[in-house]
């Protein structure tokens, strides 16, 4: 699908997300976390939940039997599946590189290949991942907030005597 899901581009009332691997991860493994339930809250809610095919294969990739492996991959055919085009690895590469100038460290570069997406789609990124706040900053990247993360700024670190 090229542009942005129909549901967005018709002015429909209903949210679009993506979806990131930490939290599929969470998802399929049974780990409860508000970003778990936000993902499920947007599934009852039948929302449009996006992916992208570096989520795809990360997720994947990770599961060890083969009966979960296919019972994943079927799972995935409900959701809506993002593009991924030359420009938005450029744009990947464009968002490390300015992070790195101001001294923060991604520290998978598939993240931002993720955030690309969900940049050129205009779509809201779910995650469970500190390495999304940090592309956030720059201010393109729109993210659900479930709760509140502390920051290297806000983080008390305690000396012992």
């Amino acid at each position: 699908m090229a542009g942005r899901p129909a549901s967005v581009a018709s002015g429909a009332r209903h949210s679009v997300t993506i979806v990131d691997t930490t939290v599929w991860i969470d998802f399929f493994g049974g780990t409860n976390t508000p970003e778990v339930q936000e993902l499920q809250r947007l599934i009852d809610a039948s929302e449009d939940v996006c992916i992208c095919g570096v989520i795809l294969t990360e997720v994947l990739q990770g599961i060890r039997e083969d009966k979960d492996h296919a019972a994943v991959s079927a799972a995935f055919e409900a959701f809506l599946f993002l593009p991924m085009t030359q420009r938005t690895f450029i744009r990947a590469a464009d968002l490390y590189r300015t992070l790195r100038r101001r001294g923060v460290t991604i520290r998978n570069a598939v993240d931002c290949m993720i955030a690309s997406v969900a940049i050129e789609h205009d779509i809201p990124l779910l995650h469970n991942d500190r390495d999304f706040d940090g592309i956030a900053t720059l201010g393109n990247l729109k993210v659900v907030k479930t709760r509140e993360r502390p920051t290297r700024k806000s983080t008390v670190r305690l000396r012992r005597p």
